[in-house]
């Protein structure tokens, strides 16, 4: 017996089967003690708001977003956590990911939700449940290819218990984390979803959108109203993705301390909730108030409007918080106002204005994630109701085609995108953009400071075998850079004192850690030069190391060698 239960153990699926239950239990028990965190969190926030003026509502999120920044700035202080990196993750670095750093995204996410940020609750159990799944990869010390599959075990339980639906959170793990479907991965993948589904919302009964039955009065003349509904919908997704980024590209360049950059966001949210208290925090039951029909055109017009800005303030100002129900609270906007316009001019062969807000849920969430049939899935399950999955396809499928044709990527994939990582199908397209130039650079770097004379550098050059070297003050920070080329055409023979701050290059071209080396070696290429001081985003007079042509190839040959031994391994 002892050695029948040892080789059943050795079996590969079994290991992989049991360690998804693992994960699934633990991760819907994550998600469960979650929401009642948020609702307590939700309660200390908002519980004695009434005790005040009606303004100091304006300040619960910006207290709220200097929390985030606080915590960020002082625990994390370096790239965010987010579902970026969990898909970074499985196509580059093995299904590990920093646990550490997931968790306290889940902390942050926390605070930004339940002080009114404009977010969704789903990104944080993807955190939470990856983080789970590589958690326990590294304490067994699994192989690559078990620690890929427990991350996607988390994740899809994070899904599959944030919305009581295992089959979208299955799907949303292939399509949107994986890329592709293998056997291994998928079997493994369902387990968890099932098992994260059952402890939250079978045992501890958590439900997420109570969604009322429709169905089609006309079902041919109606898809064709469901088709300009797609075509909206994959418009307004575009909007969503471009107002997310295009606000954190402007967080991103203020000149202020990185902690008050989601204070200021969330004052920016406060003060649109102070008059449109809808946008606060996750949104569900205003969902189900335009699902019912409760609102009035012109709310939904303005809620659909406002939700984009609130949603682009929390995160792009620094706030942590899921992209899935932002996306379908736009959806049920814009699903509602259209709805009601065309029931209005077609009152006999179209179906309730709520109808069309279930669909337009599906179809921009579809279009913003580049989901398509994560989109069904999510909105069908939600409704255990097949009478509108036709034209629920029909939406989602024309909402994806439209931002896929005119912005490649997806609301996930952009931020990978700017760093330059094109990740299709699960794979790196690149080698070469799938490094960092913090992976690459030399930390420890020879310097001279502006002061140095002509003859110093001059014996440095005569001593090292570098042609240039980064210029610094009294200060150490990074005032230029002086080269070789320098001396020859700047310095005439024997004018050994000449300070090297009137021969230096001030206007210098810099490389930052996060970049990648195929970025910073079409920099090297374009500009003619052989090195590149790394500098911090932050402060760019901070220098961290220098990057070299010979450092980058270097790097890449170490990288191809490691890929070709591991594929020997397998």
């Amino acid at each position: 017996m002892k050695n029948y239960i040892y080789q059943w153990f050795q079996n590969e699926s079994v290991v992989s089967n049991t360690l998804a239950i693992i994960v699934g239990i633990i991760t819907g028990s994550a998600i469960v003690l979650y929401d009642h965190l948020i609702e307590n969190f939700t309660d200390f926030f908002f519980g004695t708001v009434s005790q005040y003026p009606p303004y100091f509502i304006i300040l619960v999120p910006a207290i709220g977003g200097l929390l985030v920044g606080l915590v960020s700035y002082m625990f994390i202080n370096s790239r965010r956590c987010d579902v970026e990196e969990v898909i970074e993750s499985a196509a580059l670095h093995d299904g590990k990911i920093r646990h550490k750093y997931a968790f306290l995204e889940v902390l942050t996410s926390l605070i930004s939700i339940s002080s009114g940020g404009s977010v969704g609750k789903e990104a944080p159990g993807v955190l939470a449940g990856s983080g789970i799944g590589s958690y326990i990869a590294h304490i067994l010390k699994t192989n690559r290819e078990r620690s890929k599959i427990l991350i996607g075990c988390g994740a899809s339980g994070g899904i599959a218990a944030a919305f009581n639906a295992p089959l979208a959170g299955v799907v949303f793990v292939v399509e949107v984390i994986f890329g592709e479907l293998k056997t291994n991965t998928f079997i493994p993948i369902v387990v968890a979803a099932v098992f994260s589904n059952l402890v939250s919302n079978m045992i501890f009964g958590v439900m997420p959108i109570e969604v009322s039955y429709f169905k089609l009065v006309s079902p041919v003349k109606e898809l064709f109203l469901y088709l300009i509904l797609g075509l909206l919908a994959g418009v307004v997704s575009i909007l969503l993705i471009r107002s997310m980024y295009l606000f954190y590209d402007t967080f991103h360049k203020l000149p202020i301390h990185p902690i008050s950059k989601p204070a200021l966001g969330g004052l920016g949210v406060g003060f649109i909730g102070l008059f449109y208290p809808q946008i606060f925090g996750v949104g569900y039951e205003v969902i189900k108030g335009v699902l019912a029909n409760e609102f009035t055109i012109k709310l939904m017009l303005i809620l659909l409007i406002l939700k984009i800005v609130a949603f682009s303030l929390t995160l792009g100002s620094g706030g942590s918080g899921g992209s899935i129900v932002p996306a379908l609270f736009t959806g049920a906007m814009l699903g509602g106002v259209y709805g009601n316009l065309v029931n209005g001019m077609f009152p006999d062969m179209t179906a309730e204005a709520g109808a069309y807000a279930l669909v337009g849920m599906g179809a921009v969430f579809a279009g913003t994630l580049h989901a398509p049939l994560t989109g069904m899935l999510i909105l069908f399950e939600l409704t255990r109701d097949y009478h509108l999955i036709l034209p629920l396809m029909f939406a989602c499928v024309i909402s994806n085609a439209i931002p896929s044709s005119l912005h490649l990527e997806s609301l996930y994939t952009e931020g990978l995108r700017r760093r330059g990582l094109k990740i299709r199908g699960g794979q790196q397209v690149d080698v070469m953009k799938s490094m960092l130039v913090e992976d690459a650079m030399v930390k420890e770097v020879q310097s001279v400071l502006e002061d140095n004379t002509v003859g110093t550098l001059i014996h440095m050059m005569q001593s090292s075998k570098h042609g240039g070297f980064p210029v610094l003050d009294l200060n150490r920070k990074l005032r230029g850079i002086v080269t070789l080329q320098d001396l020859r055409e700047k310095v005439k023979y024997g004018e050994v004192n000449q300070r090297i701050s009137e021969i230096m290059h001030k206007n210098v071209a810099v490389a930052y850690p996060d970049e990648t080396l195929d970025t910073v070696l079409n920099r090297l290429a374009k500009l003619d030069i052989g090195r590149l001081p790394v500098v911090s985003r932050d402060d760019e007079t901070e220098l961290l190391g220098l990057i070299t042509r010979s450092d980058i190839i270097n790097t890449y040959n170490k990288k191809i060698i490691s890929r070709s031994q591991e594929s020997e391994e397998k």
